[in-house]
Order: C-alpha cells, then sequence, then structure tokens
C-alpha cells in the first residue's frame, strides 16, 4: 500500500470533529427575587465552572451592581436590592472575560497570582501573564 493510499484511508476513518463555539461555557444565572434581594440560585455553580473563590466573584458583583451581597447557608449569593437576570449575567459575562480567560490564548486555564504585590492573571496554557480586567 503507498503512502498516499494510506494517508487517504486514515482521511477516510477519521471520524469528523463538531466544531464547538467553546469548551468553556458559564451557566447564565438563576436569579429568584426574595423581596428586596435578589438570590443568585446557582452561585456555586459560577464558581465551580469560574475555578475562582467565592469571595472573589462576590465582591466583583458587589462593585458591579454597587450593592451589598452575602453567601447564605446554602451556598448563594443574596444581592441585596432587585435585580434583573440580564444585568447580573452581564456582570458574570464581564467578570469572564476580564479575570478567567487569558486575553493572549483565549482559553480559560487561568489563575490569580500574586506579582511583585499586584494581582495578575497567569495562564497555565499559553504561560501569558497579564493584568486583570476591570
Amino acid at each position: 500500500m503507498e503512502y498516499d493510499d494510506m494517508l487517504d484511508r486514515a482521511i477516510d476513518e477519521t471520524p469528523d470533529i463538531e466544531e464547538r463555539e467553546s469548551r468553556f461555557e458559564v451557566p447564565d444565572p438563576e436569579i429568584r427575587q426574595e423581596g428586596n434581594v435578589t438570590v443568585v440560585e446557582n452561585f456555586q455553580a459560577l464558581v465551580d465552572r469560574l475555578n475562582r473563590s467565592e469571595s472573589a466573584l462576590l465582591r466583583y458583583l458587589q462593585e458591579e451592581l454597587g450593592t451589598a451581597a452575602a453567601i447564605d447557608e446554602s451556598g448563594r449569593a443574596r444581592l441585596t436590592g432587585g435585580f434583573k437576570r440580564r444585568r447580573v449575567a452581564a456582570a458574570v459575562d464581564e467578570y469572564t472575560r476580564g479575570h478567567v480567560i487569558c486575553s493572549e490564548c483565549g482559553l480559560p486555564d487561568t489563575r490569580i497570582v500574586d506579582q511583585n504585590g499586584a494581582d495578575v492573571l497567569k495562564c497555565d496554557a499559553c504561560g501569558a501573564i497579564g493584568g486583570l480586567g476591570t
């Protein structure tokens, strides 16, 4: 069997790979109103998927939404005030772009490290080091 024939056979037998937009998908925040409090029901799922601490994500949401917040005994985020899902989702997306996704390679394989007293985003995939987005 010639090389070209073997190559053609290998290509024919290789399964097609379905392209997906991304292997990294952040769940949409599940929001519920409790009086004057907005509860993010799936806060733990968001924290787990983003691979960040509860306090880091909660602090960012507080700053972006201009409100006080706490984590209840069930692990849900409780934001003071009434917020629409769209607004909370936009804040989570902004956090993801600036604090999780690498600006060089676009992968989520990052961690926040201290470098000379400043927090920076270090990518485990490509090795890039960059500032945190705001």
